[in-house]
């Protein structure tokens, strides 16, 4: 589905992202893992088409994608959802839920996709009315993964879904995940939390400083001594 081929990514004299390469296959959950700064989040947003990138070529459903604007590439079914959530603040639920579908035209379609989002996320079908900034943090994420599944994505990018959650919700949030993607989403997924990553994708890809060192099955690279030590705190 998602081929990134020997990628390269400056901001200015950084060198943030230097022959990254990887794919993601049709119904696939694939993890990017590292530490901070790794290059995780410039992938993402280089697929994204927010970071151009300064060589190689990014090519989704047979047709490149590397210099499509990012409406475009949202349009075409690559759906992310950022870090630090970044939902409409003085919006209500159910207006930032509808931003996410603004690319789209079928009505009846909406509606559905509206009833499958409540059905993920009880908890934004109760707080519909309520405006964006005064939900909690772990229904600011719900809302943020609720919008972009409202694009009607073919593949999700999901920047730290975790991040800053309580344990308990962390589970839950992957728990969806994981419904997502058996309902046929196809996932890209960049998460702090290594185990929880690891758990739940098909394939891995571990990032340091800009490269990758590893890739394989995710089971495979949760079991390597190396990815043990440096990321699940063994």
């Amino acid at each position: 589905m998602l081929t990134v081929d020997a990628l390269f990514v400056n901001y200015k004299a950084i060198k943030a992202l230097q022959d990254v390469s990887c794919r993601v296959e049709q119904g696939e959950i694939v993890a990017l893992i590292g530490a901070n700064g790794a290059g995780k989040t410039t992938t993402l947003n280089t697929i994204s088409g927010i970071v151009p990138a300064a060589s190689g070529t990014i090519t989704f459903l047979g047709e490149e994608i590397t210099r499509v604007p990012p409406h475009e590439i949202v349009k075409r079914g690559i759906c992310q959802v950022p870090e630090g959530r970044r939902v409409f603040a003085k919006m209500s639920v159910l207006e930032n839920l509808e931003m996410g579908a603004f690319t789209r035209s079928a009505k009846g379609e909406f509606q559905q996709d509206l009833e499958r989002v409540f059905q993920l996320f009880p908890r934004l079908a109760e707080r519909r009315r309520q405006l964006a900034k005064t939900l909690s943090g772990g229904e600011q994420q719900m809302l943020a993964m609720g919008r972009a599944l409202m694009a009607h994505p073919k593949l999700l990018l999901l920047d730290e879904p975790s991040m800053g959650l309580a344990p308990m919700l962390v589970e839950k949030i992957f728990e969806i995940i994981g419904e997502i993607n058996r309902d046929g989403t196809t996932i890209m997924l960049v998460e702090q939390n290594a185990s929880m990553a690891l758990a739940i994708a098909h394939r891995a890809y571990v990032l340091e400083t800009g490269q990758v060192v590893l890739a394989g099955p995710a089971r495979e690279l949760a079991e390597n001594p190396e990815v043990r030590k440096a990321y699940l705190g063994e």
